[in-house]
């Protein structure tokens, strides 16, 4: 069975096809009831494009959902890839070119490419890498 990852939000504005909520990004810490005290809690608002057609309005309570692998995949793809075309681009032009500035440079210019493709396929990972909304039941 797949965790969900789940945050609660308000509808802030409604698209034909996407739906911005605005949801309240904690810290781990945050709701520890010393974290008044504590400097190590944070906050922040953000604002989350959620991809469909909902039946929702704006101002309404809502939660935003997402599997925990679309998580892991988002890393990924986010730092896990560029961390490995990195090191091994690092290697080899290291052991090409016996020169570390070059060997840092060229390493770094192998992401170009990585990220291109990323935003040349951004639909379709918009797509595989998207939230949903659940409206919340009220008593």
């Amino acid at each position: 069975m797949s965790s969900k990852i789940k945050h609660k939000g308000i509808i802030e504005s409604v698209d034909h096809h996407m739906t911005k909520v605005r949801i309240l990004q904690t810290s781990a810490c945050a709701t520890c009831s010393a974290a008044g005290h504590c400097g190590a809690s944070e906050s922040k608002e953000k604002v989350v494009d959620v991809y469909g057609n909902y039946n929702v309005r704006e101002g309404e309570e809502v939660m935003v959902v997402a599997s925990e692998q679309v998580g892991v995949n988002a890393v990924i793809l986010g730092f896990g890839v560029p961390f490995l075309i990195l090191i091994a681009a690092l290697y080899l032009f290291i052991t090409l070119t016996h020169n570390e500035p070059l060997a840092a440079l060229g390493s770094i210019a192998c992401l170009i490419p990585y990220y291109l493709i990323l935003y040349r396929y951004r639909e379709k990972l918009r797509e595989k890498l998207s939230f949903t909304i659940e409206q919340i039941k009220n008593n």
